[in-house]
């Protein structure tokens, strides 16, 4: 299974923090779920300025209708897509068919990302990774899932 490193406890959001619950961390230090960060990945540095899909969604960027901009109106499609073409590759190279992803992030969000005008507002729709994921099968979950689901049935699924 992969899992959103931000969510394991890496200090790689934007912000240079974490959110990271102990199982997910006790996981990760056992070596038994894979994590990521796409943006860190795709080579932006922690901390970072705060980024957003404008004109779309995940989808939309990787039909080239959309873009990435950080808050200072720098286009970062091309580290976005590059990170998330990277985290493809560790799911292929591992089998991964699951994925824990943070939602709302333009990366990772899986229901829902914030919608380009950087005051708070959402939209439905998936990050740039989270979509490219979700092309390949990979089957998405959020944060909130897991930690409002049976998080141990979730991760008893053998065939990741």
């Amino acid at each position: 299974m992969l899992v959103s490193a931000c969510l394991a406890g890496c200090c790689c959001r934007y912000n240079g923090k974490a959110y990271g619950n102990e199982p997910l961390r006790s996981l990760a230090r056992q070596g038994l779920i894979e994590v990521a960060c796409p943006e860190t990945l795709g080579g932006l540095p922690v901390p970072r300025p705060r980024a957003e899909i404008v004109g779309g969604t995940g989808d939309d960027v990787l039909l080239g209708r959309a873009c990435v901009l950080n808050e200072y109106g720098k286009d970062v499609t091309d580290i976005f897509l590059r990170g998330a073409f990277y985290v493809l590759e560790i799911v292929q190279r591992e089998g991964i068919k699951h994925a824990i992803l943070k939602d709302k992030s333009p990366s990772c969000g899986v229901y829902r990302v914030y919608d380009g005008s950087f005051k708070g507002m959402l939209r439905k729709g998936r990050g740039v990774t989270s979509a490219l994921l979700y092309r390949h099968g990979v089957t998405l979950f959020s944060e909130d899932e897991v930690w409002g689901k049976h998080f141990l049935e979730l991760l008893s699924i053998d065939d990741r």
